[in-house]
């Protein structure tokens, strides 16, 4: 059983990224994040879980790993739990074939979005600034660190912040009281990413 979110660094493993997948769970892992969550949007069910049961090795006992979209996968890699978009399965339909103990987060973007989500165990919210990760993707404007506060403010339940993070701005995001700052493209692109985790995480507690 995961238990609360814990704070720190959550980090992403995007598809896209030019490393294999496991090679950032395990230099995610070693560097100190908090969480991971798996984003292969182009794998297949059986890619997924080959992936996801090596990465709960790498993970166990050190850190939470969660699933992007996929709470079946999930379940059958007994991973922490999953992480749904807006388009995804609806968070109770998750819960129905995870379990109460398992982590659910959805992402959100406005009031609505937040309010819709109240129940889960965590929000994503953003952008907080510009992100370079979803290049195309219609997302809203950047909230900034007020709409951070103000997202924090009217949850119920612990914050993500996500959008445009990097090691200079990761205190104020902390500040501004989000419990976990995620990052994609800071990390998974980073010359090492090991070292930009443990940055990162650093920086968050300071």
């Amino acid at each position: 059983m995961p238990g609360p979110l814990p704070a720190g660094v959550y980090a992403l493993v995007d598809g896209s990224a030019a490393r294999p997948p496991l090679d950032l769970v395990g230099a995610f892992v070693r560097g100190g994040a908090a969480v991971v969550q798996l984003r292969l949007k182009q794998a297949g069910a059986g890619e997924l879980l080959r992936v996801a049961r090596e990465a709960r090795k790498l993970c166990s006992g050190r850190t939470l790993l969660l699933l992007n979209d996929r709470p079946d996968v999930a379940r059958l890699a007994e991973a922490d739990g999953v992480h749904l978009g807006q388009d995804d399965l609806p968070w109770k339909a998750a819960r129905a074939i995870l379990g109460p103990q398992a982590l659910i987060g959805v992402s959100t973007h406005s009031d609505a979005e937040i309010d819709a989500a109240q129940g889960v165990d965590y929000i994503g919210f953003g952008p907080i600034f510009t992100t370079p990760s979803k290049p195309g993707a219609a997302l809203p404007d950047p909230h900034g660190l007020e709409g951070l506060r103000r997202a924090v403010h009217r949850s119920t339940v612990p914050v993500v912040a996500i959008g445009g993070i990097g090691i200079d701005s990761a205190r104020q995001v902390a500040a501004a009281g989000a419990r976990c700052i995620a990052a994609i493209a800071h990390l998974c692109n980073a010359p090492d990413p090991e070292a930009a985790t443990r940055a990162m995480a650093e920086a968050f507690k300071r």
